[in-house]
């Protein structure tokens, strides 16, 4: 049995920025990661301007980030005719201290995985361990753990932080009569493709109704030779879940041809969906999934982050970057009250009610959501939005949205940093 202060289960985005915060604030930490080797996994993800902050604020750069992806310049929303329903300037153009990202989530997961290892040691991150339950003593809290080849062990500390995913342990101990997992019935296919990139050289766009959309947008730089961009595209539809997801598992690689058909009319002359959806390389299948919010993520010297607390619909883009601000809240935390339950109590206090709110925004297609009125007003063809929603109508829509997310402009560029600079925590 080894001893360190904090224990972190789960080496995803959000378990490795809860690293390098508490790293920076002076804590000694180790995180269990189930996977055996850490490869570059998934597609696109967007972190926006509060996120990137804290990332900023953790001595990431912008070389750093501008390395895995690009700067976003603008998001919209578009009808089924083509036409503009909502635009907006994003990250600094909006009016920003600091840009929102498009980036390749792996990329990103790598960069923070080699951030943990050159800062703290190999030794940080424990692969191929994954832990699987814990126990509480008056003064710490054991972490149960299973290697990949079955052995057992255990490892004490002071606290221990459950990010281990949508499927965490921690939480289906802390909460075992929680529900299952929560599917909508919308299913989403991935994937990325090669491509000029629209409007801004730099636009999320999310294109069609709340039933059937497809949202796109560069994660790369147009390459100086073919003035193509990594585009990434999410593809999705809305079917009848009465009968629940009847699939074995919930991520797997499928053929373009299993979905394209859906959306084999979706041509424009500034976009070509099939075209993009067919000429990606591969493409994986999962349902839009989410959980039921908890009343708490503590329990007593245990604390649940990221999509262990707060697994949320990808509608906000703002999963990834709302694990982010989790670590650094609960670094915040723990420099005022020392690595102790009460510094879980105050991250907890601060975070689990604004958020839990979050998830049941974005489960209501959160920013989409002014698809859902346009379909409702007009079934999603126009002329001009104003008639259908009046300018003002949509601005306060996204205004409420922004603030909700914790990313409102005036608000978040007078903040003062979440953590003090040469801030350390009592160990």
């Amino acid at each position: 049995m080894t001893t360190n202060n904090v224990i972190i289960a789960g080496g995803g985005i959000g378990g490795l920025a809860t690293a390098l915060t508490l790293h920076q604030i002076g804590v000694p930490c180790v995180v269990y990661e189930a996977v055996r080797e850490m490869r570059p996994l998934g597609v696109g993800i967007n972190l926006q301007p509060n996120a990137v902050r804290e990332l900023y604020d953790l001595g990431i750069t912008q070389s750093d980030l501008d390395g895995i992806g690009l700067p976003a310049r603008e998001w919209a929303l578009v009808g089924l005719n083509g036409n503009d329903i909502y635009a907006e300037p994003r990250g600094e153009l909006a009016g920003y201290h600091w840009p929102q990202y498009s980036a390749h989530r792996g990329q990103l997961h790598m960069m923070l995985y080699n951030k943990v290892v050159e800062r703290i040691g190999a030794d940080a991150v424990k692969l191929g361990q994954r832990v699987t339950g814990y126990a509480k003593t008056a003064n710490s809290v054991t972490a149960q753990i299973e290697a990949a080849d079955g052995a057992t062990s255990e490892n004490n500390g002071a606290l221990l932080i459950g990010a281990d995913g949508i499927h965490s342990a921690v939480r289906a101990q802390m909460h075992p009569a929680q529900p299952p997992i929560h599917w909508g019935g919308a299913i989403m296919w991935r994937g990325t493709t090669q491509g000029k990139p629209i409007r801004s050289g730099a636009s999320f766009v999310g294109l069609g109704t709340h039933k059937q959309r497809v949202v796109f947008y560069p994660i790369s730089g147009p390459d100086p030779k073919t003035g193509l961009s990594m585009i990434n595209w999410i593809a999705e539809v809305t079917l009848d879940n009465s009968d629940g997801w009847k699939q074995s598992g919930w991520f797997r690689q499928v053929p373009t041809a299993d979905f394209a058909h859906h959306f084999a009319d979706w041509v424009w002359d500034w976009l070509d969906v099939p075209t993009m959806i067919s000429d990606a390389d591969s493409a994986f299948e999962n349902p839009m999934i989410d959980r039921d919010p908890v009343s708490t993520w503590q329990d007593g010297p245990v604390a649940l982050l990221g999509d262990a607390a707060h697994a949320m619909y990808p509608t906000g883009s703002n999963g990834a970057s709302q694990a982010v601000v989790d670590a650094r809240v609960l670094g915040a935390a723990m420099v005022a009250h020392g690595v102790t339950p009460d510094a879980l109590a105050a991250y907890d206090a601060q975070l689990c009610g604004p958020i839990s709110q979050l998830i049941l925004r974005n489960r209501g297609a959160g920013p989409f959501g002014l698809l859902n009125m346009v379909d409702e007003r007009c079934g999603g063809t126009f002329d001009n939005i104003d008639d259908i929603i009046p300018p003002a109508e949509r601005t306060a829509f996204m205004a409420g949205y922004k603030s909700a997310a914790g990313f409102a402009i005036e608000k978040l560029n007078r903040a003062l940093p979440t953590i003090a600079k040469d801030a350390k925590a009592r160990v």
